[in-house]
Order: structure tokens, then sequence, then C-alpha cells
């Protein structure tokens, strides 16, 4: 691809934009800035941007099945009811310097909810499967940033970033589990780490480039087959929307940048028919 190919979603000064998450039900983006303890929404037919102040910094916000949100904080699984947006715990497990990450549904309705160190310790994260009824079950420990968690179109493979390691990683799905891990591909160095990431409809993995500027597509067999730069250096995950499903939306990051912050750092942007993504579950619980 050529020339420009977004537009800007929602012009925003996010510390820590992350998670972008198409929610078919309500016809809108939602997405998190961490360390501002918000959670966004964003409808694209209406341009209504609405936000949520949660009770920690908050890695991830997921749409729950019988309304409302699930929600990945410093201190463990939350639930926001769809009336009022009353909020209790599902999981509370508070290890002190950690908190929440990224997270994913996995197409069983079950949230995959990774950890990570404030200092970025490696060792000090994990990945978990928390079940709808509050149930953990540990998938990865010795983790050190746990960000991008997706699955194949036929639900057989699970993709994953521990952004350090460079890598995205390929496991084999086995029940409630995995097995089996493998590089699906190295990013090389100078281009940034990997990030959040989502599957289209072709089984070919998208990842947002921390420090790289850009969001890459890989097939399902490892191969570099596109490569979109983007008007800001941390870009932080990606995922398909709209009524199609056919447009990507890119998440951002301020933090760390100061005074060399370019202008859209931070905000959310859309890069219209860039594919053809999956429908996500919403979380079961």
């Amino acid at each position: 691809m050529s020339g420009r190919t977004w537009d800007v979603a929602v012009r925003a000064t996010a510390e820590l934009g992350e998670g972008p998450t198409w929610d078919p039900a309500a016809g809108r983006l939602i997405w998190v800035d961490i360390l501002s303890a918000r959670v966004h929404t964003y409808d694209p037919a209406t341009g209504r941007h609405t936000t949520l102040a949660t009770e920690q910094h908050v890695g991830a916000a997921k749409p729950r099945a019988g309304g409302g949100l699930v929600v990945n904080l410093r201190d463990g699984i939350g639930l926001y009811d769809s009336a009022a947006n009353g909020f209790r715990w599902l999981v509370r497990d508070a290890v002190p310097g950690r908190r929440g990450n990224d997270a994913a549904v996995a197409p069983d309705g079950s949230l995959w909810a990774g950890t990570m160190r404030y200092d970025e310790a490696a060792g000090g994260g994990t990945l978990s499967r928390v079940g709808s009824d509050g149930s953990v079950a540990e998938i990865l420990s010795d983790v050190a940033v746990s960000n991008g968690t997706g699955w194949s179109p036929d639900g057989r493979l699970m993709y994953y970033v521990d952004s350090p390691t460079r890598r995205i990683d390929v496991f084999d799905v086995t029940g409630e589990g995995v097995t089996g891990r493998r590089p699906l591909a190295h990013i090389e160095d100078g281009a940034g780490y990997p990030d959040g990431l989502c599957v289209d409809a072709d089984g070919c993995v998208w990842v947002a480039l921390w420090d790289g500027g850009a969001v890459r597509r890989y097939t399902p067999d490892g191969a570099l087959d596109r490569v979109i730069p983007l008007p800001f250096p941390r870009p932080t995950a990606c995922a398909f929307g709209g009524a199609g499903l056919s447009d990507l939306y890119v998440s951002s990051a301020r933090v760390g940048l100061g005074a060399a912050a370019p202008p859209l750092a931070g905000s959310v942007l859309v890069i219209p028919d860039a594919g053809r993504g999956l429908a996500q579950p919403a979380f079961a619980g």
C-alpha cells in the first residue's frame, strides 16, 4: 500500500491507549487508556465518544454476553454491569508491582488475561484463562510483557506475543489449554517490538509495532505480506471493526515520548477496507 492509508477515528492524547475491540451488539469500538484508568467507547456511525473511569489501571476491556464489560485491572478481573455500570470483582489477585495488561476472549467465551510487572522484569508476568464462573487456570508463567493474543479462524491455533522476545508465537489449542509453542515470525532489530494483535478471516495475523511506527500483516506460514506506516512511533494494538468488519482500528500511546510526541500520538486511527475481520466473541461471564 502506498500513500496515506489511514484516517483519524478518535483524536486523543492517551498516555497508553490499548486494546481496541469491536462490540457488534452496540456497534461501537471499545479501547482503554491504561495509565489514565479509563475505558473509552467510540461509535463511528454517530461520532459519539464516551469514557468510563475504572477502579485501577486497566489493561483491557471486553464486552460481556449479557451486557456490560469485563476488565483486566491492576489487581484482577472485574465486571461492569450494563445497568448503571455497577462494578464487582470476578477474580482478585493482587501482586505488588504487577498489573493486568492485554487480554482477549477465546472462542469458548473465556477471557485470556495477561499480566506484567510495572518494571517489565522478565518472569514477572503471566497469561491465564479466566472462566465465566471466575475459575482461573494459568496458561503461561515466566512472561515479561504479556501482550497480543488471538485465535485462528478454526480455533485450532492461538497466537501470542511476549513483547521483549520480539516474536509472534503460535500454539496448538488443546481443550482449554495450549501446547507446541513455536515462533510464527521474528521482528527484526530496529523495527520495534510486537504489541497487540488480531487475526483476520484469511487466518493472517496483524500486529502493531511499538517503537516501529507501523502495523504488519503476516500470513499463516509466517511470511510478511503487508506493512502500513503510521504517523506515530508507538502503535499499541489493532482490531477489525465497522459494520462489515473491514476497517482496521489502531490504538497508540504518548507515554515516554515527551516533547517529541507527534500530534496524533495517543489517538485511535482507522484504516478503511484493510481486510476481512473475524467476529469476536463476548465474555461469557
